[in-house]
């Protein structure tokens, strides 16, 4: 490698940012907090860097948020009140509970089913091997809240130490319902409690709501038709209804963002005019990886990125260089071996896909790649970088 060459390929940075209120220009305050850190920290933007925006920040910009009885007071609405089953629910103090005490506001009584052994993105209520132990048939076995309690005691959440059973039993009670939990994992069985049914999954809702529908429920609707328009002036969602939020106050949740699109071209076209570079911009939510320990699939999002600009559309199309320098190119080495591979990589035409060479990469959506890097980066806590920068993702070895 001579002395002209890069010797640093992708780099995320988290940027600091003023903190966020309703009414603020969000566009404006990222692509200038860019230009302060890049300024500051002496480093230069280039094109096809990407400047990654969390969902949060823009939803609070936007002032896209609801309160508890909004929710009840559609939930009311749509569902007329009487028992209302909940289906699918994740365990969630800050994604669901909140929502729970407003859907149980607007009813006489909830019947809540929930799948197990794991919720849709892998929160624990028991381990298979219990479920083993007990001889319990998940695919088929409906259960209780007494028969699940005789078989596995009253088990708590590994991370956060939450017996959701008995947490969300009190939510519901505590507004002033009815309430029942049920354990199963066919939609259809929640038709045994109640006719009316909120179909509450996130990933898999369209198939539960078609199932239930064709099952004969009598009123269905997905956490997505829960305020997808404003009840009393609150916020909402046209497109992911109450999907994508998370508790804001005891009382009050922020909602996922809405017209993000105009978010994301307004901070590429400010950065253009600032430097002249063509960056790409996305807003991004959960990342979609999976937890080792606790088994949990982060994305309790509805997607990960709701809105990103055209350079951020399609998959990788990269080669894999292990095998270029295992098998293809076994028997060069040093400056020869380089130049070989340096020439595949300029040569690449079209997918890859089903191509050897490309073997062993990712197939994935470029946005959730970049979406889970920053969520990564930018973490849940106290961090302060709710924008992340993201420079040489589109580099290569030949770059």
């Amino acid at each position: 490698m001579n002395n002209n060459e890069r010797r640093v390929g992708t780099v995320s940075r988290g940027i600091r940012c003023p903190i966020i209120r309703q009414g603020d220009d969000i566009a404006a305050i990222v692509a200038q907090s860019v230009l302060d850190a890049a300024a500051g920290e002496g480093f230069a933007l280039r094109d096809r860097d990407v400047i990654a925006v969390t969902e949060s920040v823009v939803a609070r910009a936007q002032g896209n948020y609801a309160g508890v009885d909004d929710i009840a007071a559609d939930v009311r609405a749509k569902f007329g009140g009487g028992t209302v089953g909940v289906v699918f629910p994740i365990l969630s103090r800050n994604r669901f509970a909140i929502l729970l005490r407003g859907i149980a506001r607007g009813c006489d009584k909830v019947v809540v089913q929930l799948s197990y052994p794991s919720d849709e993105v892998g929160n624990a209520l028991v381990t298979l091997d219990q479920v083993d132990e007990a001889r319990v048939n998940p695919y088929s076995d409906v259960l209780s809240a007494a028969r699940f309690t005789e078989l596995f005691g009253e088990p708590k959440h590994e991370f956060t130490g939450v017996n959701y059973v008995a947490y969300y039993t009190e939510i519901i009670r505590e507004a002033g319902a009815e309430a029942e939990i049920v354990f199963a994992n066919h939609a259809t069985d929640i038709l045994k409690y109640a006719d009316k049914v909120l179909a509450c999954d996130i990933h898999t809702r369209a198939r539960t709501k078609r199932l239930l529908k064709a099952a004969g429920a009598g009123t269905v609707f997905g956490l997505d038709e829960i305020l997808s328009a404003p009840v009393n002036g609150s916020g909402y969602n046209e497109k992911y209804g109450l999907l994508g939020s998370n508790k804001s106050t005891e009382d009050k949740v922020k909602l996922f963002p809405r017209d993000c699109q105009g978010v994301v071209e307004s901070v590429q076209k400010q950065i253009l005019d600032a430097t002249g570079k063509h960056v790409e911009v996305m807003i991004y939510g959960d990342g979609a990886f999976k937890d080792p320990q606790g088994k949990i699939w982060e994305l309790a999002d509805p997607v990960t990125s709701p809105a990103f600009t055209a350079g951020l559309i399609g998959t990788p199309n990269e080669l894999k260089l292990k095998f270029l320098a295992d098998d293809k190119y076994k028997d060069l080495t040093g400056q020869d071996l380089k130049d070989a591979i340096s020439a595949d990589i300029r040569a690449k035409e079209g997918a890859l896909i089903g191509k050897m060479a490309s073997e062993g990469t990712t197939p994935r959506q470029l946005t959730d790649l970049i979406a889970s890097l920053c969520d990564l980066t930018s973490g849940s806590g106290d961090k302060g970088t709710p924008v992340v920068l993201v420079q040489g993702y589109f580099d290569n070895y030949t770059d």
